[in-house]
């Protein structure tokens, strides 16, 4: 394929990822008033994200697996179809749970257009060439990722609009990429009979559920220390197990587990994890530190947040095409893991009056740090496995990113909302001012008399900063596994030997 043929295969695929990633990020900054206008709490606010982030963590290796036994195509458009129907439900969302719902639906839609995208890609190019688009993956999730916090802030800010359009938004765009799709996007189909595991994708998301479940309610509804702390976190053990020898017996495992005795890919799973963990975890309440601690609105919280997007996207396209000129990729996911730490450590410094200036220069450093790792340990990975798993490899470890920061945004939103809690009644102490039992729902500054809403604006910064301050080490130790990953020069053919798949492979447009 000529550079033209595969841009234009690769047009209604960008424009599906560019859906997935703008799915997530509309909303950000148009959370505290989603939330606010429904009545919702600091674990509301939370799960509103989580729940998006769950439902594409546990759907991501399903897409992934099917990916390579079935029409790459069709799934994708599968995945958009479903993306249409949470966007257009959310929308009509009249309460906090209904919304929490229908963004689960959301998250199955992105968790196939995430995956598949890399899938694919991964289909159509040789590894030694494929740094540069996957630059161009990175330019377009960075382009969704500065529009989607501006689009969703000017659609609050816009009377006659309001959030609800802030899901209605993505709507056309998954029509336009249906279309698109089906007209550019033309990939040979391998017919492998299809079994699905469905014990596996139960048992996954069973555990994932629990474990997420104790961590946004330890420390509120009961003790770290509990026997109800002990009960969960012992039952996602026994369901994460379950899973393991679910998927060692099954004919088509949803995470192959040998794909672990490979060094490349276990490292690359544990620095992903990490990566989501410190990314999601962290910057998703950086919208709330702009808007409660620092007074702005939403459209003004998206542009606060451009340097780190700027850094993002300039990292991901340079560093995309310097590796395929190259070949060489270690040395700038290492750069990546350490400006990423370093960026995370200088955040952890953030307060209510910190510097803009200073605070965009650290945003740039996350920024380029994500840039240089996120696509970069994805593509180590599709370099050392046949073509046969090339789904089911790239899930892993999309798999495991989108984990980490389900984890990180549950754990760290309720270490969040502790510190506010432990700051806030402090600063009302110091002022003189009795704490009163709220119903927990996110404060509206603007509505505040001047010296509460200053301790309120004090004590979301101050969380803030400890958000960033566990994000550092949590980035640090991606920073490690990245150190002991094996270098292997990308290879310039589309597969490494292997022996010839025993099923048959029909070439046909699908």
């Amino acid at each position: 394929m000529t550079h033209r043929q595969i841009m234009e295969a690769l047009s209604g695929l960008l424009l599906g990822l560019f859906v997935a990633i703008l799915s997530s990020t509309v909303v950000s900054n148009a959370l505290p008033r989603i939330v606010s206008d429904l009545h919702g709490s600091q674990s509301t606010y939370t799960w509103v994200v989580t729940a998006t982030l769950l439902a594409t963590t546990v759907s991501t290796p399903i897409w992934g697996k099917l990916a390579d036994l079935t029409s790459k195509k069709l799934l994708i458009q599968l995945s958009l179809g479903v993306y249409i129907v949470g966007s257009a439900l959310a929308g009509l969302s009249q309460n906090s749970g209904m919304l929490i719902a229908c963004r689960v639906v959301q998250g199955l839609g992105a968790g196939g257009l995430t995956a598949l995208a890399q899938v694919i890609l991964a289909t159509m190019i040789p590894p030694r060439e494929r740094g540069k688009y996957n630059g161009y993956l990175g330019a377009v999730m960075a382009v969704g990722t500065i529009g989607g916090p501006l689009l969703g802030g000017v659609i609050v800010d816009t009377s006659w609009l309001g959030w609800r359009w802030c899901f209605y938004v993505g709507v056309p765009f998954a029509a336009l990429a249906l279309v698109v799709l089906q007209r550019t996007l033309k990939l040979p189909v391998i017919r492998r009979t299809v079994k699905v595991d469905y014990l596996g994708a139960v048992l996954v998301s069973a555990a994932v559920s629990l474990l997420l479940v104790w961590v946004s309610l330890a420390g509120d509804s009961f003790a770290w220390g509990s026997w109800q702390t002990a009960v969960m976190v012992l039952g996602a053990l026994a369901l994460a197990a379950l899973f393991v020898r679910a998927e060692l017996r099954a004919a088509e495992p949803i995470i192959p587990m040998h794909l672990f005795r490979n060094r490349t890919v276990s490292l690359s799973v544990v620095a992903s994890l990490a990566v989501g963990t410190a990314m999601f975890g962290a910057t998703v309440f950086l919208s709330q530190y702009f808007q409660i601690s620092r007074g702005k609105s939403p459209t003004m919280s998206g542009l606060m947040s451009l340097p780190m997007i700027i850094g993002l996207t300039a990292c991901s396209t340079v560093v995309g095409r310097l590796i395929s000129a190259s070949g060489r990729w270690k040395r700038y996911l290492v750069a990546g893991g350490v400006l990423l730490t370093v960026g995370f450590a200088l955040m952890s410094t953030v307060r209510a009056d910190t510097s803009l200036v200073l605070l965009a220069g650290y945003m740039f450093l996350v920024g380029c740090g994500l840039g240089m790792t996120m696509q970069n340990l994805v593509l180590a990975v599709q370099n050392t496995v046949p073509m046969s798993e090339l789904g089911a490899a790239s899930s892993v470890v999309a798999f495991f990113r989108t984990l980490g920061g389900t984890i990180g945004v549950c754990a760290l939103g309720a270490v969040l909302a502790a510190h506010v809690k432990t700051y806030t009644a402090e600063g009302l102490a110091g002022i003189g001012v009795t704490p009163a039992g709220g119903d927990g729902s996110l404060p509206d500054v603007r509505t505040l008399p001047a010296p509460l809403a200053h301790v309120i604006e004090g004590a979301y910064g101050h969380a803030t900063g400890g958000v960033f301050l566990i994000a550092a080490p949590i980035a640090l130790a991606a920073l490690i596994a990245i150190l002991f990953v094996k270098e292997t020069p990308l290879r310039t053919g589309a597969r490494p030997q292997e022996p010839a798949p025993a099923q048959e492979s029909v070439p046909a447009r699908g």
